[in-house]
């Protein structure tokens, strides 16, 4: 199954036959057949028809609507996605602090831990910072396994997630050095790719949950906030440093991407990817989920989108049993 992205201002969606068809004025820039699909992103200003909406509720397929600069507005699913059963559990274990400190706990040392690992991968030398960064990340990971409350879990990941962004910064690039991680709007360019990666990761999972039956806002880690599908939020926290942070880092030390492929937003004095900069963050982040990993799976080699998928369902089946202990994060081995 294949995802479509497009961001090309003025482009049409259509249906041509058996086909999704990606037109400008006359010209067809993509034709795929429609049996193949499972997600469309639209950037900006993209239109599509009223056939082609249906032939994609018809299969199945997500339809996701964002800015030309990435911002989420929503998205469009068929309707016989919701089991209820399911979400009565899901709502009714939210509010049980045994089951969701304990997958807070398993969801947040795999987070730490990963981006331990991540660090290491892309360190050639490391610095006596560095080394002290890696020192504090391990042990905010300890201290994690003998906390009692979701409160005291955060601080430590948030004392993990400044010394891992610190050591980044200090290793990187001169041109994409950064302070910090900011975001609403990202203020460099580090921060801008990390948000638009975020944003993808997060609403690619978020059609999971919703594709397994579950309510992306009912989460047990991050706290209700309106409009916000916390249950996404949780889920994607083990794979950030895995898939996005590992996509920025891949890009900026392969000098894919140059300070030249930003832009400031003057409305929002944001930092923002310009076209072709963006084309090349989709095609990286899109190579990266169709990739195959051996060390994440127990079951084989499997793409990033079918580990995904794995760690949406074994949630599921957790919630269905009552059983957190079902529920096991992924960590780089």
């Amino acid at each position: 199954m294949s995802y479509l992205y497009v961001n090309e201002q003025g482009a049409r969606i259509g249906v041509d036959g058996g086909y999704v068809t990606v037109q400008m004025k006359d010209d067809l820039l993509r034709k795929i057949p429609s049996e193949t699909l499972e997600n469309i992103s639209l950037f900006g200003n993209i239109s599509i028809s009223t056939q082609a909406m249906q032939r994609c509720l018809k299969l199945g397929i997500t339809l996701n609507f964002f800015s030309s600069n990435g911002k989420y507005y929503g998205h469009l699913t068929p309707t016989a996605r919701c089991q209820i059963r399911r979400q009565r559990k899901q709502f009714s274990l939210s509010e049980d602090p045994g089951f969701a400190n304990e997958l807070a706990k398993e969801i947040l040392q795999a987070k730490i831990h990963n981006q331990k690992k991540v660090l290491k991968r892309y360190i050639v030398k490391p610095s006596v910072a560095v080394q002290e960064a890696l020192k504090q990340i391990e042990n905010a990971e300890k201290k994690i396994a003998s906390c009692e409350s979701l409160d005291e879990m955060k601080g430590y990941e948030g004392i993990a997630a400044r010394y891992y962004f610190s050591a980044i910064s200090g290793f990187i690039d001169y041109d994409f050095k950064f302070n910090g991680r900011n975001r609403m709007p990202p203020k460099d360019p580090f921060n801008s790719m990390l948000s638009l990666g975020y944003t993808l990761l997060m609403h690619e999972i978020y059609g999971l949950i919703e594709g397994h039956g579950m309510n992306a806002y009912a989460g047990f880690i991050h706290q209700d906030r309106e409009n916000h599908p916390t249950l996404a939020s949780d889920m994607m926290e083990e794979w950030r440093a895995i898939i996005v942070d590992s996509v920025v880092l891949s890009l900026i030390q392969g000098h894919e991407v140059s300070f030249d492929g930003f832009r400031v937003d003057h409305e929002t004095g944001g930092v923002l990817l310009t076209d072709e900069a963006f084309r090349i963050f989709i095609k990286k982040y899109e190579k990266k989920m169709r990739s195959e990993s051996s060390y994440l799976s127990a079951s084989g080699r499997k793409n990033y989108r079918a580990l995904l998928n794995e760690q949406v369902s074994m949630l599921a089946r957790a919630i269905d049993n009552e059983d957190v202990q079902l529920y096991k994060a992924i960590r780089i081995r």
